[in-house]
């Protein structure tokens, strides 16, 4: 019995040198450690797989809700968007990958920096994470206000580039306009939420997002529709409308991103336990730092650039089907998004699982927390389509009035149900991989299936199935590469990978 206390004793050391790790295997180490019951740490020192999958499902359980909460929030603002009509839906979807793209771009700058924090705080570096962090904020202000430029830049035009019909250009180029002047704030917002979940500190950034949310439905509700009373409970109330339509949306997500970057900025430099500037650090920019951000980040870019981009030929391919395919397309990508982003969630929880136990020098453990967290994210995420699968209908009632657009979301939604699963797989994977350090070879092999396949496939699809042929196409796209990844993760070669340098 001394002899086996000892191991746990000795092996939740180790697991005390990460915040999350460490809190969690004091708990079970108090309720168990007098071997009546199973130990949570077997006789090789590791962490049970039912209290491995307990501890993903734990980190993960505030990103996802603050996930599922973004997208209830979508809905309802697709909702207001949609009462305007297709037009006004139509304008926001045409552009909506483009911003998906440079939001990619805002989350790879982030990503550079918060790896290194995972893995320097596994190492019980937390001087070193913070000076990360510092400089990371550096690169955010100037990355965030270069990407402002350009997309202000471009606003005018890129309705045009994309292809839509012409009654819908002014207000797509208003919205991405007003989209593009709160670049900053997104920026810094991405880059304290990525350091914050990293750290360790899981809650906090789900619960401002969720506030972002909330926040954006608020002003949205405020500055899309026009003054006007509205009863409740047989109580008039007078509320006051800036009635911008379409612009109004954009401004009511600005105004969200600027309150809620505020607040994470705060979180982050002020009451963290391992970030905040009162425990020290220098603002020095370290050409090592930055060469490791860019090798993470660039690759990351790159990812994000090749999934973004074919999402903008997709929108392309779309456009000529008519206002009503566009909003359809929108609307059901929209409606997706309630089954996948809980796998976003698990897969932040998986980066900061697998960094934290790279940086600490456990691989056993990092192997383990990806491939439970994939299992999590599979299981999930499949649960979630067949519910997709029933609700469908419903959920276009509530995102459109339109009867066309109606159906065309619901038949292309029940297409993509099929690949969810796979697609949990290629989305947990990849945020597992990011937390080893391994960018470079996922990115190639986003470019591979983006492009070679659903680009290819959709191509030749639509001229016979339409908008169809355009989910069928991104289904089996979805399908490969999940299996992709999941190769990826079982070969291993990502273990050897370790961002942080050892002096």
């Amino acid at each position: 019995m001394a002899g086996q206390k000892k191991i746990i004793e000795n092996d939740n050391h180790l697991l005390y040198n990460t915040p999350i790790c460490g809190i969690y295997a004091q708990l079970i180490y108090r309720r168990k450690c007098n071997l009546k019951e199973k130990s949570t740490l077997n006789i090789n020192g590791q962490l049970s797989l039912k209290n491995m999958i307990a501890l993903v499902i734990r980190l993960s359980i505030p990103a996802i809700m603050a996930e599922i909460s973004s997208i209830i929030m979508q809905y309802i603002d697709a909702g207001m968007v949609g009462s305007l009509g297709e037009n006004a839906t139509a304008s926001i979807g045409l552009v909506s990958t483009t911003t998906w793209l440079i939001g990619g771009l805002c989350i790879s700058a982030a990503t550079g920096f918060s790896v290194q924090v995972a893995q320097l705080i596994g190492a019980e570096r937390d001087e070193e994470a913070r000076n990360v962090f510092r400089q990371g904020l550096i690169v955010a202000l100037i990355f965030g206000a270069i990407l402002s430029v350009t997309a202000i830049s471009i606003s005018k035009s890129l309705p045009v580039w994309l292809g839509g019909n012409s009654d819908i250009h002014k207000e797509a180029s208003r919205y991405f306009f007003i989209y593009a002047c709160a670049l900053p704030a997104t920026q810094l917002r991405q880059l304290c939420g990525s350091m914050l979940q990293c750290s360790g500190d899981m809650k906090t950034p789900s619960i401002l997002n969720i506030l972002l949310c909330v926040l954006d439905v608020i002003f949205n509700f405020i500055f899309i529709f026009p003054t006007r009373t509205v009863t409740i409970f047989g109580i008039s109330i007078h509320i006051y409308g800036g009635n911008l339509g379409v612009a109004g949306a954009a401004l009511g997500t600005a105004a969200a991103e600027v309150c809620v970057a505020a607040l994470m900025l705060l979180a982050a430099c002020v009451r963290s336990k391992k970030l905040s500037f009162k425990y020290g650090g220098h603002w020095k920019i370290r050409g090592r730092c930055m060469k490791t951000a860019a090798k993470i980040a660039v690759p990351t870019a790159f990812e994000h650039m090749i999934m973004c981009g074919a999402q903008i030929v997709s929108t392309r391919i779309v456009a000529p089907l008519g206002t009503a395919a566009v909003a359809a397309n929108s609307l059901a990508v929209t409606a997706e998004s309630f089954c996948y982003m809980p796998g976003y969630g698990i897969g932040s929880a998986a980066t900061t699982l697998v960094g934290q136990s790279i940086g600490m020098g456990r691989k056993d453990l990092a192997r383990r927390f990806a491939r439970a967290s994939v299992i999590l994210g599979m299981v999930i995420m499949s649960f979630g389509a067949v519910i997709m699968f029933f609700v469908a209908p419903l959920m276009f009632s509530i995102l459109t009035p339109s009867p066309e657009v109606r159906r065309l979301g619901t038949e292309i939604l029940r297409i993509e149900v099929f690949a969810e699963p796979l697609y949990a797989a290629s989305i947990v994977c990849s945020g597992a991989l990011r937390g080893a350090g391994d960018t470079l070879v996922p990115s190639i092999l986003n470019f591979v299936s983006m492009w070679g396949i659903r680009i290819t496939m959709a191509l030749v699809l639509v001229p016979y199935m339409g908008l169809h042929g355009v989910w069928i196409a991104m289904c089996v796209e979805l399908c490969i590469r999940g299996i992709m990844f999941l190769v990826r993760l079982v070969r291993e070669k990502w273990l050897k990978k370790r961002v942080v340098v050892i002096d």
